[in-house]
């Protein structure tokens, strides 16, 4: 089985645009669901043990045909996608979204499992297929960190009324949790602290964990736990992410977590260009 991998970085890559009419053939679709599945457990790859990953977004922008050529900024561009950051994985071979997943795991799996990324385009043509991982430029407009995690806090809030199904785990509606302005700071310096030093981990740059930081911070509570994402430029898109992800859906709906903390930082600079946690607590 032949693969090919490419990437760009604010530069030309050669590929065609093919201009989605309909919605997702099957097998493309079941690929896509098979990449956020991948994306949504832990995975030893590239030597270091992956994150659960929020799933990534069918853009039909980046759906790129498998065998015509072309530039693939121009394509973007007249797409009217604004990227950042795209990389694109071409397999020749596989039958099927089985068979094109087993490439992907064996071949790419620090493609798929790259927190940057948050939107995916897949193509096909008979055992030629294109798939297209990308992250947009940050276009909504947000209020200062905390003010957005206050926001995120309400969103929250607004799931936890509700029962939800978190992977295979059932949860009962919640009751509603507190802002906590401890929390809040912690969450912010590691949001920081990701965005200046350009990287995705509940571990800071000095080797600290989530526990580690709130009790630095001055935070009394018995428990605490932690999510983060990257990537996306608004609130709703994180909570949806971690809504549809298990193990960080198990923390929103968590019922002896009653308070938490939320920011997010930016750095242009940065792969993801804007990270953000929350730290969730009781006492």
């Amino acid at each position: 089985m032949r693969v090919i991998s490419s990437v760009v970085h604010l530069t030309a890559l050669s590929l065609g645009l093919v201009f989605a009419t309909s919605v997702l053939a099957s097998e493309e679709t079941q690929l896509i669901d098979s990449i956020n599945a991948y994306r949504g457990q832990l995975h030893q790859c590239g030597g270091q043990v992956s994150h659960e990953l929020p799933p990534l977004t069918s853009d039909p922008r980046l759906v790129l045909s498998a065998g015509n050529i072309g530039d693939l900024q121009q394509a973007l561009a007249r797409a009217t996608y604004p990227m950042v950051n795209v990389q694109a994985i071409s397999l020749s071979g596989p039958r099927d979204a089985q068979a094109a997943m087993k490439a992907v795991e064996e071949t790419f799996c620090q493609v798929v499992l790259d927190p940057q990324f948050v939107d995916i385009g897949v193509s096909r043509e008979d055992r030629e297929w294109r798939i297209v991982l990308a992250r947009p430029m940050l276009t909504a407009r947000l209020g200062d960190g905390q003010g957005e995690g206050q926001k995120m806090l309400a969103m929250i809030n607004g799931a936890r009324a509700t029962p939800h199904n978190c992977g295979p785990e059932s949860f009962s509606a919640a009751a509603p949790m507190t802002w906590n302005a401890i929390l809040a700071s912690a969450a912010e310096a590691h949001s920081r602290d990701m965005a200046n030093h350009n990287y995705f981990d509940h571990t800071d740059s000095d080797g600290h964990t989530p526990g580690d930081r709130a009790e630095l911070a001055g935070y009394g509570g018995t428990q605490v736990d932690e999510n983060i994402a990257a990537g996306q430029d608004s609130t709703r898109k994180v909570v949806e992410g971690w809504l549809s992800s298990p193990e960080q859906c198990a923390n929103l709906m968590n019922p002896q977590i009653n308070e938490l903390g939320a920011a997010y930082a930016t750095d242009p600079k940065s792969d993801a260009g804007i990270y953000w946690t929350v730290m969730f607590g009781a006492k």
